[in-house]
């Protein structure tokens, strides 16, 4: 779903882009459950849903700074930057896992709570962003946020993401310690 949302977007059919981003929230919300449910969780699927969580979160950061970078508000063009932390915080992590699943032979930290809910959180207040953001809303002739509302929903976003971020280190780094003792006992 990620590069249909990416054209809509950018072609202005933004309200097309709002429904593709909550579709996509919404089996991103189910999949695993559904998956668990039914006793179909595989190896792949494991893999996958992070990569295309990751995926999403990094191409709506884009999208989103390329937006407000764009606009007419001062306030918005200078708070543009706040989305470069959001692509950042996936590219570190995709770095990390990348090093971890090829450098040291074990696999990425599964995603915890703080994951999950700062991945909810990101869905929820970048679509509303999209949906009803100044200047780049689709649905801003019904509803527009202030700018301020815009700033606090990403901040607290970035918040979700930073307690997330620092959430993986410990495990990590246990992981990395026991691939390698590992390694050096055979």
């Amino acid at each position: 779903m990620v590069p249909v949302f990416a054209v809509l977007f950018l072609k202005g059919h933004v309200f097309w882009s709002v429904f593709v981003i909550i579709l996509s929230g919404l089996t991103d919300l189910f999949d695993g459950k559904i998956a668990r449910r039914f006793n179909q969780v595989s190896e792949l699927g494991k893999v996958l849903d992070p990569i295309a969580d990751k995926l999403t979160q990094i191409t709506i950061a884009v999208l989103l700074w390329i937006s407000f970078r764009g606009c007419d508000s001062e306030g918005m063009r200078a708070f543009s930057w706040v989305f470069l932390y959001f692509l950042g915080k996936e590219l570190i992590m995709l770095v990390a896992g990348s090093i971890m699943l090829f450098i040291f032979k074990c696999k990425p930290i599964a995603a915890e709570i703080y994951g999950k809910a700062a991945t909810m959180a990101f869905y929820i207040s970048m679509g509303v962003i999209v949906a009803f953001g100044p200047e780049i809303g689709a649905l801003r002739s019904f509803f527009t946020l202030p700018e301020v509302a815009v700033k606090i929903l990403v901040v607290i976003c970035a918040v979700f993401t930073t307690v997330a971020l620092l959430s993986y280190v410990a495990p990590s780094i246990r992981e990395v310690k026991r691939a390698r003792s590992e390694l050096k006992s055979k």
